[in-house]
């Protein structure tokens, strides 16, 4: 009987835990069939669990500038694909290709590149 008591209880927290990672892991604040191109200068690059996260100052073409925050991917992820934590440095000229905010605020994520503001890699 008490084993049947303690598998149930962990059922219920693998079914309850499930769904708190799925929607941690929700993308509905993105807008999924929009993509946005921007270049601009890296202010900073938050290399933290659990996603990263790139601020770049992008100006319009009145000069007025604005913050983008781009979500990226855990640090983990990064350190696979060779990003580090001095990949991008302040300063730094980014062009980034990404998925924007639903509600229009300067930020998003489901990054699909970003490179230098010439289009190569960064290295």
């Amino acid at each position: 009987m008490k084993f049947i008591k303690n598998f149930m209880a962990l059922a219920l927290m693998c079914v309850v835990g499930s769904g708190l990672v799925q929607a941690h892991h929700s993308a509905t604040m993105f807008e999924a069939e929009k993509t946005l191109t921007l270049t601009g200068a890296v202010k900073e690059f938050q290399y933290t669990n659990p996603h990263a996260w790139l601020i770049i100052t992008v100006a319009d073409d009145s000069g007025e500038t604005t913050d983008w925050s781009i979500e990226l991917g855990a640090p983990t992820q990064l350190r696979a694909a060779g990003i580090g934590k001095r990949t991008y440095l302040p300063g730094q000229e980014v062009k980034a290709i990404f998925h924007p905010m639903k509600d229009g605020r300067p930020a998003g994520g489901h990054t699909i590149s970003i490179t230098n503001a010439d289009g190569s890699p960064i290295n």
